[in-house]
C-alpha cells in the first residue's frame, strides 16, 4: 500500500526550494527586461521566481507588487507594497511604496457601491 505523503495530516511535509541569491538576481534582471518592454505577466512571473529562490526579497517584492499593479490586480498588489514596507520600512522605495498604498486604498474605496 502507498502512502500519498501530501495527503497525511501533520506530515510536516514541504517543498524545499534552495536559496540562491545568484538564480534570485538573474530572475529579477530578466524581470526588468519585460517590465521595460511592458510585458507585466512575464515580468510578474520572473519576479515570482526570484522570490522562489530568496524568500523576502525587498526589491522582488516591490516589482511585483508594481506588475500586479500594472495588471489591474489592485489587491494583490496593495500586499506586495504592504509586504515591501514589511520588509525594509526605510528601504528605497518606501515613499514609492506608501503613496501606492495610498492610491490603491483610494481606488479601492472608490470602487466599492455607496449604499
Amino acid at each position: 500500500m502507498l502512502i500519498d505523503l501530501e495527503d497525511a495530516p501533520g506530515n510536516g511535509v514541504s517543498e524545499f526550494h534552495p536559496w540562491n541569491p545568484h538564480k534570485a538576481a538573474k530572475d529579477i534582471e530578466v524581470g526588468d527586461f519585460y517590465f521595460k518592454r511592458k510585458n507585466y505577466r512575464a515580468a510578474a512571473d520572473r519576479y515570482r521566481e526570484a522570490l522562489v529562490y530568496k524568500e523576502n526579497d525587498a526589491d522582488s517584492t516591490f516589482r511585483l507588487a508594481m506588475c500586479l499593479e500594472k495588471m489591474g490586480q489592485a489587491e494583490e498588489a496593495l500586499k506586495g507594497y504592504e509586504g515591501y514596507l514589511k520588509i525594509l520600512p526605510h528601504g528605497p522605495q518606501s515613499q514609492e511604496a506608501q503613496k501606492a498604498i495610498q492610491r490603491l486604498k483610494g481606488t479601492a474605496a472608490d470602487a466599492k457601491p455607496v449604499r
